[in-house]
């Protein structure tokens, strides 16, 4: 237990560092205005995903799975872990749970945001 969480804690620090990095060069390539940076690293953090996933499966790696898929590519962006949830429903054939996480995911996660928002203005404004 101990090693995996080391495992997934040393993921994390790179992957997050890494997102940082990409944040700061999308602003120098492109300025402000667009959340380029954020469509950039759930993109590619998304494909990433993808490769690992086959990678592991067809070359039994699936024991690095907590240091890239939870640590590495979930600190880089937890969008490439809720595209592959929402793959894995669609490969299933479950098409209406599929959409239906997408669609909810999206519309909770933006009402959170907007709940959160609207108390943190009310507690630190």
């Amino acid at each position: 237990m101990w090693m995996t969480l080391i495992q997934v804690a040393a993921g994390g620090a790179i992957g997050a560092g890494c997102r940082y990095l990409t944040g700061i060069a999308m602003l120098r390539v492109v300025g402000p205005g667009f959340p380029w940076a954020t469509m950039l690293v759930n993109g590619l953090g998304s494909f990433l995903m993808g490769v690992f996933v086959v990678y592991a499966a067809e070359r039994a790696a699936t024991h690095l799975g907590p240091f890239v898929m939870i640590g590495l590519l979930g600190g880089f962006t937890t969008f490439s872990a809720f595209s592959l949830d929402a793959f894995s429903l669609y490969e299933r054939g479950d098409m209406a749970a599929a959409a239906g996480y997408v669609l909810g995911s999206v519309v909770v996660s933006l009402l959170a945001l907007f709940v959160g928002v609207m108390i943190g203005r009310g507690a630190f404004a």
